[in-house]
């Protein structure tokens, strides 16, 4: 007589502190947080504010909906932060002269400011969260976050 094999019950599949996806999902926003904290109090940015900043500084010229795709971040959130970023005048948004509905993004004087004196404490962060791992751990890591951004576009 065959044994009927017993079906795993939810908590047996699914250990969500083993769970990768939530296991960089806290990683990621231990990360943030700490630094957006340091952000907030310094410049007065928020997280969505500071990552346009560091788009737009590399990558002037941008649309908020191209933002939005380099950031993988939320276009309402997006368009959210721009219109802060542009009333506080660190952003500057010009029409399209090939579509007015379309507008153009680039850092002001002020914005560009920001994201010199920004970049270094983000860098600073990076490195002191990295300063856990040797050389050779920080290579696999790098790798392996690339292959698992690769992966991730296939889901």
């Amino acid at each position: 007589m065959a044994s009927a094999k017993r079906k795993p019950g939810p908590t047996e599949l699914l250990v969500l502190e083993d769970f990768l996806p939530y296991r960089l999902s806290i990683l990621s926003n231990r990360v943030s947080r700490a630094i957006a904290a340091r952000y907030a109090k310094t410049f007065g940015l928020s997280i969505p504010e500071w990552r346009i900043i560091a788009v737009l500084g590399r990558r002037p010229g941008l649309t908020a909906k191209e933002v939005a795709e380099a950031t993988e971040m939320d276009k309402v959130a997006v368009s959210r932060a721009v219109a802060k970023l542009v009333e506080s005048k660190r952003v500057a948004a010009r029409a399209d002269r090939e579509d007015a509905r379309r507008q153009i993004l680039s850092l002001t004087a002020q914005g560009e400011s920001v994201h010199a004196r920004i970049a270094p404490i983000a860098l600073a962060s990076e490195q002191r969260l990295l300063a856990a791992l040797d050389a050779r751990e920080r290579a696999q890591l790098d790798a392996l976050v690339g292959h698992l951004l690769d992966a991730a576009k296939t889901l």
